[in-house]
């Protein structure tokens, strides 16, 4: 074996035994269950500095939208309003398909329209799903915000900051949200029906594939087919091209390392999502979720990541080149 060769080998076997350490020493390998919110003290010590995700039970029990939030209430209070809502032909938004990265056709539409299709009273090719991000709630949905909280008292209070973005989340069963990670601490909260969550901690970064792919965006015609358009003065844009429901080991062998973890928030449910997880969701029929996102601290942790991806970006690279295969990221 080459001196390269030992060098490439010996790296991976570095990250591997960090990221094993990781789980064994932080307790990375569950989800735990609180059931009520800490003090702002507590959360901050036990849950934010670790980088620990967790679900907390009766931390929203006295939120009016619990039992007051049906598609009946819906339609019947803002069915008026024009939402945005994301379509696409497969359920995969903001997601690889092929060689491209494809982001939803966004259409503007009575939230009555929609809700029509959510019961299946109206037919309309596509899959949908509300799922606007920059803080759609108090920008679109802003008559329901008595219903909620503004912000959550003790995570703001334990992070000094209110949130960056109020989020509100309605969509098909279809409906898939590809792997990824964002900077944001993020309180996902559901208000009814289920979430279903694969996290993986950032410690697995080495093992999770990411290539470069020409952004693009789905457009609907009047017959209903679906047709992609790139979008050709936009950069490439870096993502995970693997489908942790059904993972290409053959093609990505590496992702075999990791040990995903799988969790369901139910209503009356809140998950603590940190920054830097690599997360994937489902949901139930007609799931109606707020989500809230608080800037992440650009700190040591977020320095600690970015060598760890390099690390990584730089090892693969070397591997590839040893085995004479197409550099990915």
């Amino acid at each position: 074996m080459t001196d390269s060769a030992n060098t490439v080998q010996s790296v991976w076997g570095c990250l591997k035994s960090f990221s094993d350490e990781v789980r064994e020493l932080q307790g990375t390998d569950c989800i735990p269950y609180l059931e009520k919110s800490l003090s702002p003290l507590q959360f901050h010590r036990e849950w934010l500095c670790p980088n620990r995700p967790c679900i907390i039970r009766n931390a929203i029990n006295h939120w009016p939208a619990l039992h007051k939030w049906t598609l009946d209430y819906l339609r019947s209070s803002i069915g008026y309003k024009k939402v945005s809502v994301a379509v696409t032909p497969n359920g995969y938004a903001d997601a690889v398909y092929k060689d491209r990265f494809v982001m939803p056709e966004e259409r503007t539409m009575l939230l009555s329209h929609f809700l029509d299709i959510m019961e299946k009273k109206t037919m309309s090719p596509g899959v949908f799903y509300i799922q606007k991000q920059c803080s759609n709630l108090t920008e679109e949905f802003s008559e329901l915000l008595n219903d909620v909280e503004s912000h959550i008292p003790w995570m703001s209070e334990a992070l000094g900051k209110r949130p960056d973005a109020v989020n509100f989340w309605l969509g098909e069963s279809a409906a898939v949200t590809s792997l990824h990670k964002d900077h944001y601490e993020n309180l996902y909260c559901v208000i009814s029906g289920e979430k279903h969550f694969i996290l993986h901690p950032p410690s697995d970064r080495p093992f999770i594939p990411y290539e470069l792919y020409q952004p693009a965006t789905y457009e609907v015609h009047e017959d209903g087919s679906f047709s992609i358009i790139d979008q050709e003065s936009t950069e490439k844009v870096p993502w995970i091209p693997l489908d942790p429901l059904d993972p290409d080991l053959g093609l990505y062998p590496d992702y075999g390392q990791t040990k995903p973890l799988n969790c369901t928030v139910r209503a009356g449910e809140m998950l603590y999502l940190p920054s830097l997880w690599f997360h994937h969701v489902r949901q139930s029929h007609g799931c109606i979720a707020v989500n809230y996102w608080y800037d992440m601290e650009y700190d040591m942790r977020y320095h600690y990541f970015q060598l760890l991806d390099s690390i990584s970006t730089v090892a693969k690279k070397m591997d590839q080149a040893k085995s004479g295969s197409n550099v990915r990221l």
